[in-house]
């Protein structure tokens, strides 16, 4: 009996898919007015290279400051980068800049470094990003740059775009029958390639099994895959398909003594916080088993 539990709980766990609720940030303490200033003053850089206002760009900096571009070049001196920069917004009139990740800290109360992203965002054109680190000083007429070097930003491959309209299940989901609880937890990866999922079965007041789950995008099959490996041993794969607002799963699972399982899981999306499941066509070892009757899952807050 309790056997045949655990294998109904793998079936629902292959349906549910869930992500943390998003970490809140720790208070952080007032920025010092050097830093507001220092942050002030990348603001006007900002504005004045979204004017295309070339003279303005290069007052940002010192009278002997450096810019050494993603290419390698090195300009010195405000007259050269004055120059640089008009033939720059000749050449991109439009350009526009967005600063991401500004992270600033101090050497000494008139020297600052300052590391980031910079995205050049130009119509018709994939954004330019590079990575930055300025080295900005005090001096009578204020927080000026002393130094700029920006070197390219490699973009790393990713299928969100493919797992986007999975997007939705980003939560925390809890499915509670009247002897077990099932709690769901995933998040995205870096670069938001997979979405990684655990799982917890309660059963009275223990856990009866956990394990992890992760979804991503198989590039040579051109379909949403998964991989569950659960805490007895067992393993197994998923493949996905969506029509509107379900997805079938169809899965193959070798549980922990050996036998091999296989079902279809339906999963259908009823609004953002509540999704339905129900099983079919289950075997183990070519010993068809019942459906799971269709069930509610709903997100935690």
């Amino acid at each position: 009996m309790m056997h045949q539990m655990k294998l109904l709980l793998l079936f629902l766990i292959w349906g549910g898919v869930s992500v943390s609720a998003a970490e809140t940030d720790s208070d952080k303490p007032a920025p010092s007015a050097d830093e507001t200033a220092i942050r002030a003053a990348i603001d006007s850089y900002k504005a004045a290279f979204d004017k295309g206002d070339a003279k303005a760009v290069a007052a940002h900096w010192t009278p002997t400051g450096e810019f050494v571009t993603p290419a390698g070049e090195t300009l010195s001196g405000q007259g050269a980068l004055e120059k640089n920069f008009t033939e720059y917004f000749k050449a991109t009139p439009d350009a526009k800049i967005e600063l991401d990740s500004v992270g600033i800290e101090f050497l000494s109360p008139g020297v600052a470094i300052e590391e980031g992203v910079a995205r050049v965002l130009v119509p018709d054109k994939e954004p330019e990003l590079t990575e930055y680190a300025a080295v900005h000083v005090k001096t009578p007429a204020g927080w000026k740059l002393d130094s700029v070097k920006e070197t390219e930003v490699i973009v790393p491959q990713s299928h969100y775009e493919q797992l986007k309209p999975l997007e939705w299940m980003i939560g925390t989901w809890v499915d509670a029958g009247d002897d077990s609880t099932i709690e769901t937890v995933c998040s995205w990866t870096k670069n938001r390639n997979f979405m990684t999922r655990s799982f917890k079965v309660h059963i009275e007041d223990r856990v009866e099994m956990e394990g992890t789950q992760v979804i991503g995008w198989d590039p040579d099959k051109q379909t949403v895959r998964s991989w569950l490996f659960d805490s007895e041993g067992g393993f197994g794969v998923g493949i996905w398909s969506q029509k509107e607002n379900q997805w079938t799963i169809r899965t193959l699972q070798v549980l922990a003594n050996g036998e091999k399982a296989s079902g279809i899981n339906i999963m259908t999306k009823v609004d953002d916080d509540k999704f339905t499941f129900r099983s079919i066509g289950r075997e183990i070892d070519g010993i068809l088993l019942p459906g799971i009757e269709e069930i509610t899952v709903v997100r935690q807050p």
